[in-house]
């Protein structure tokens, strides 16, 4: 059976990475983003417009999928008294409601294979607690708490899973590490000495999402750099 996966936010960062992979192995992908430029000559995609504020999500074509990959976010970081509720909505309509959307189009489809699997990203923020980041580390939150509920409810065939990044060299992050200034000081505080790349977050999604992967369901997977778990002296 040809793999088919939908993609949203597959246009830059680490949602194009992760759509140059299952495309370069010839996998069927559906992307759902504002625009189509960087994917447009790619062969196995479709691109369907979407804007994650609106109510109505595009149609899918395929008669079935293997995965879904929701990858949008948002990086709204400002000290707790300057954060509006405007703010906490954005951030959790962006990161939670897009997703809740994305994933009931994609559920009939996903239920038409014996095994298919849904990723989601929160951030490493969620775990650590980190200043500013009130109202992106609540959206996060209750992403990771969506991924264990729907994991439960929707087991054994659909096997749903998170991924927790920190500072990833994305057209998002830009406001973080668009300097070289910026960059250096972010790669200090990670144990490898570096910011991730969009590639080794698709990879890890990519592993997600494939039968090597057969066996994990609800985990929120932290790829960060060691920042989560490490402390250097």
């Amino acid at each position: 059976m040809q793999k088919k996966y939908l993609v949203v936010g597959g246009s830059s960062g680490i949602g194009l990475a992760l759509v140059k992979k299952l495309s370069d192995e010839g996998s069927d992908v559906s992307v759902w983003s504002r625009t189509h430029e960087t994917i447009k000559h790619l062969p196995h995609v479709l691109h369907s417009q979407w804007d994650i504020v609106s109510d109505q999500v595009p149609e899918l074509e395929s008669e079935y999928l293997h995965g879904l990959v929701y990858c949008p976010g948002s990086i709204n970081l400002k000290p707790f008294h300057r954060l509006t509720i405007a703010d906490f909505q954005e951030d959790f309509e962006i990161n939670v409601l897009g997703a809740v959307k994305a994933i009931q189009a994609a559920l009939p489809k996903l239920k038409q294979v014996d095994h298919s699997g849904i990723v989601l990203f929160s951030t490493v923020a969620v775990g650590q607690g980190m200043s500013f980041h009130a109202s992106i580390a609540s959206a996060k939150g209750a992403v990771e708490g969506l991924t264990k509920s729907l994991a439960a409810e929707l087991a054994p065939n659909i096997r749903v899973n998170c991924i927790a990044p920190s500072v990833v060299d994305t057209p998002l992050a830009q406001r973080l590490v668009g300097t070289d200034a910026k960059k250096e000081a972010s790669e200090r505080r990670h144990p490898l000495a570096r910011i991730g790349q969009p590639i080794d977050i698709a990879e890890a999604a990519h592993y997600l999402l494939s039968d090597r992967a057969g066996w994990i369901t609800g985990q929120v997977l932290g790829i960060d750099g060691g920042l989560s778990s490490i402390k250097m002296l």
